[in-house]
């Protein structure tokens, strides 16, 4: 019977065991929040609650946004650039005459879109960090006020590198082709990144909140800590060794790269904690209860994304 149920998963392929790995990761933290509630009644769970209960609804939209189709995909992270780039813009203190400046930013989004669709590597790696750096200051300039403009370049330009540059390698990571001996491709290495990126911010939170005691940036994130930041990468590392199914990594490179992606979105989710301290808000925004906005769940990803696609680009595709 075992040996029929190991036959039966290895059926599934790697999209299909990933989801199972995932649901039992959902229905534990389940448990332990449900055996927590009734063992401490007195205590307040809520926001624990809440946050379990939007993993399973994340979960399912992500899997869904990946596994449909590569154009749906592709239309799912850009709807998530979009919602990134507006809570940023949201917060920012704008000028009347950067108006059209975010006119142009945000038509930026489905542009930079396209070219993933297209699958245009050239254009998708020069027109925001060279085109749009061009455009936007001189769109700044034919408002006539130079009062605030390298200011309001400068804010502009980096959202819409971190939130739709950064987050667009996420989109061109599904298109992808097969590659290795395996099933591997595209779509499964993006399943690897954003699971163990995910997995590095919730296990450094359990590890800093129960043995956290040396603050590693207390001026910008006073609750990060290195016994946090040492305990998540470290499980993190040791755990993309069972979902090396997904990828066509050999044991060394495996956990290399999870050790880049989970340090670099550590590193990703400080600088936008420094963003939140000079906007002097707790959150991007509101959208997922328990979890604060859009910017608050994928600021990791801003930075791990493009470093991951381009290490499996030049190493697994040249």
């Amino acid at each position: 019977m075992a040996a029929d149920a190991l036959h039966r998963l290895a059926g599934l392929g790697p999209v299909g065991r990933m989801a199972l790995v995932i649901v039992a990761l959902l229905v534990l933290a389940t448990a332990v929040v449900l055996l927590l509630k009734r063992a401490r009644p007195q205590a307040d769970l809520t926001e624990l609650w809440f946050r379990v209960r939007s993993w399973w609804v994340m979960a399912a939209v992500f899997f869904a946004a990946v596994t449909v189709s590569r154009t749906v995909s592709i239309l799912f992270f850009a709807l998530m650039s979009f919602w990134a780039l507006k809570e940023y813009v949201t917060l920012l203190k704008t000028r009347p005459a950067d108006h059209r400046a975010l006119v142009l930013t945000f038509l930026a989004v489905p542009v930079q879109y396209y070219w993933v669709f297209d699958q245009w590597y050239g254009m998708f790696v020069l027109f925001i960090p060279v085109y749009m750096f061009l455009a936007l200051p001189l769109e700044l300039v034919l408002a006539r006020e130079t009062s605030g403009f390298l200011g309001s370049a400068a804010q502009i330009h980096w959202g819409l590198m971190a939130f739709v540059f950064g987050l667009s390698h996420l989109a061109f990571l599904v298109t992808l082709p097969a590659v290795g001996e395996g099933l591997a491709d595209g779509r499964t290495m993006l399943l690897f990144l954003v699971f163990s990126v995910e997995l590095s911010d919730v296990l450094q939170y359990v590890w800093g909140k129960t043995l956290g005691r040396h603050k590693i940036i207390p001026a910008v994130s006073p609750n990060k800590t290195w016994e946090g930041f040492l305990g998540g990468v470290g499980c993190t590392v040791a755990a993309s060794l069972l979902i090396r199914f997904l990828t066509p990594f050999s044991i060394p490179a495996c956990l290399g790269l999870a050790l880049l992606v989970t340090v670099a979105g550590f590193f990703g989710g400080a600088v936008m904690s420094a963003i939140k301290r000079d906007f002097g808000v707790k959150d991007f925004g509101a959208l997922i209860p328990g979890h604060g906005g859009m910017l608050d769940r994928v600021d990791a990803l801003c930075y791990a994304a493009p470093l991951f696609f381009h290490v499996v680009r030049f190493f697994y595709y040249q």
